[in-house]
């Protein structure tokens, strides 16, 4: 994950409003804040009613309490059921918001080049479905009722204080005015500083995760330094940022905090009212009546400083949702218009590719056919463009020009579902879910009985290994097959392979894991795999690759020779130096002379 705070801002763009996010929800948080801005109503009541009763006990003292007192009482009661139910009510929201949105992420995501999803890495996507989702949940639950509260009480209090008295009513506007004046120069820059001190913290989280999973690496080869030496820059990048937002804005927050507190609004209405009552202007119960709902106008104005910190953190996340959401999806075909494969021929005509960002061509007016059931090996130096070639066929990315042709039919005119019933893949980084081997093999045909199962594991030789885990088939093979070999998880990925039964099938160095002991294994299976199949096989052992019907060979994204493996060899040319870099690297034993330096290092020209 891209941890540069200016590649990776996830700033929402400007005017982006955190309340547009609640859009699927805005009835339900409606209803939240109603519920929210009636508490407040009746909490001030109660204290208007409690005025009440003392302004009765003070003008008549035979006069009897209990109906201001019990008024008071339910109404602090109402208040209080209100008060929860709105919270009920927003935390309602904010769960069904999560999964409306993780919802929409996944189909979105589901609908992008998979060359796109794997640019982005699977730690930033988990974070935005995860983590920024989640922080989106706080902000709807928590954000709605303390909006209700800011905005609402502040309001009922200076009416219910005009009303009592437009003179102190005054003095504990002024006050307000007074507060919120030193606040407005404390958050000068607020949205700037509190955009880097956000990313300042993830950029810590992220240090953090980076340095606990790469320990044994870590351990090996540097005993922590570079890799602490990063976590220890993003914590002094964090400490600047605080620093520079303490000492531009704690004088004028904390007396911003300060004059906000009820007590100097409670001093104010003290000093005012007695000055009044000395001047015979004020009745005593007024007075009293004043002090009683006036702090809670200041009182009311603490959330709204709250409410500004879950804003801030809203808006990166709406940020960074609003970035994966902006990602363009493949065109698909119009519905209704499903051309069927011909044969289970490919076809490359005049294919120009190239990656976002890259200056030069991945691939270049690049033509071949793949005949039904033969076998077309794909060699090359490492960058000459074969796992691209392989992985164009899916349409992990579409072509930048040219045409993919799948028997005689358009890849980009295929609905996705057709495509992949035609083609199966077994690439070099296996993938198992956290789950049985079962499962794992059954993936994407969950009906399939066991008797298939077996069977399919039997051709791609992992019955035995299978048979011999503690609960067989049932066994669970952790995070990514963590508990199995590379050479297990990969003949298991064959057997999902065989299960699935495709016509056309797409090898990108299959027995990349494979020991001297499991590799006759893993030709066994590729053998059975591959039987009546059109194969198109990425090669990096060429030994592999001799009696394939067709010989690819590519550099630089070219096409530069084709051919059988003889052909090829007697033609002397890029492929016959692959084959000599090769079958001297194949006899290299400890204590062997060197090769001379006129002849191909095997650095410089054998696949990787």
């Amino acid at each position: 994950m891209n941890t540069d705070p200016d590649q990776s801002s996830g700033a929402a763009p400007v005017g982006t409003s955190p309340w547009a996010v609640m859009r699927p929800v805005r009835g339900q948080i409606s209803f939240a804040m109603l519920l929210s801005a009636l508490s407040t109503f009746f909490a001030l009541s109660a204290l208007g009613l409690l005025a009440w009763l003392v302004h009765g006990l003070v003008e008549d003292t035979d006069a009897s309490p209990w109906t201001a007192l019990l008024g008071a009482i339910g109404c602090t009661a109402v208040a209080y059921v209100l008060r929860v139910q709105a919270f009920l009510q927003s935390h309602s929201a904010a769960f069904r918001l999560e999964q409306v949105l993780r919802t929409r992420l996944s189909q979105h995501m589901a609908r992008i080049s998979l060359g796109e999803a794997q640019h982005l890495g699977a730690g930033a996507l988990a974070k935005v479905m995860q983590d920024d989702v989640k922080e989106l949940h706080v902000f709807v639950a928590d954000s709605t009722p303390l909006y209700a509260r800011a905005y609402v009480a502040p309001v009922l209090t200076l009416v219910a204080l005009l009303w009592l008295d437009w003179r102190l009513a005054l003095g504990a506007l002024a006050v307000l005015v007074f507060g919120f004046m030193a606040m407005n120069l404390a958050m000068r820059n607020r949205g700037e500083l509190s955009r880097r001190y956000h990313l300042a913290r993830e950029q810590v989280g992220a240090a953090v995760i980076e340095f606990v999973q790469a320990m044994p690496v870590v351990r090996t080869f540097d005993s922590g330094h570079a890799t602490f030496g990063r976590y220890q820059h993003a914590l002094v990048e964090y400490l600047d940022i605080v620093t520079r937002w303490y000492r531009e804005a704690g004088l004028s927050a904390r007396l911003g905090l300060a004059v906000l507190n009820p007590l100097p609004t409670l001093v104010v209405l003290l000093w005012c009212g007695v000055l009044l009552v000395w001047q015979d202007t004020l009745s005593f119960s007024t007075w009293l009546a004043v002090l009683l709902v006036g702090t809670g106008m200041a009182e009311a104005m603490m959330p709204l400083m709250s409410l500004m910190h879950l804003v801030d953190k809203a808006k990166l996340s709406i940020g960074r949702i609003e970035q994966i959401e902006g990602l363009p999806v493949l065109p698909l075909p119009e519905q209704g218009r499903d051309p069927l494969a011909g044969d289970t021929s490919v076809t490359f005509e005049a294919v120009e590719f190239r990656y976002e960002g890259s200056e030069s061509a991945a691939l270049s007016g690049l033509d071949f056919r793949v005949e039904p059931g033969t076998v077309t090996a794909l060699v090359g130096p490492s960058g000459a463009g074969k796992t691209t070639v392989a992985r164009l066929i899916p349409r992990f990315w579409d072509v930048s020009s040219g045409r993919i042709l799948v028997g005689g039919v358009d890849v980009r005119e295929m609905r996705p579902e057709i495509l992949m019933h035609q083609v199966a893949f077994v690439f070099q980084d296996t993938f198992l879910f956290a789950s049985s081997i079962a499962d794992n093999i059954r993936l994407g045909m969950p009906e399939v009985d066991m008797d298939a199962v077996v069977a399919a594991a039997r051709a791609a030789q992992a019955h035995d290994f299978i048979m011999a885990l503690p609960q067989g088939y049932d066994t669970q093979v952790g995070e990514r097959g963590l508990f199995l070999s590379g050479g297990q998880r990969q003949r298991i990925t064959i057997a999902r392979a065989i299960l699935q039964d495709r016509p056309i099938l797409v090898l990108d160095e299959a027995t990349a894991f494979a020991d001297p002991e499991n590799e006759a294994a893993l030709v066994r299976a590729l053998s059975h795999l591959m039987r009546g199949k059109t194969v198109i096989l990425v090669a990096h052992r060429l030994s592999t690759i001799r009696d394939a019907d067709q010989i690819l060979v590519l550099d630089r994204g070219r096409l530069v020779e084709r051919g059988r493996h003889h052909e090829l060899l007697e033609h002397d040319g890029r492929y016959a130096r692959l084959w000599r870099s090769y079958t001297q690297a194949q006899q290299w034993a400890l204590g062997a002379h060197a090769v001379e330096e006129q002849a191909p290092t095997a650095s410089e020209e054998t696949p990787a």
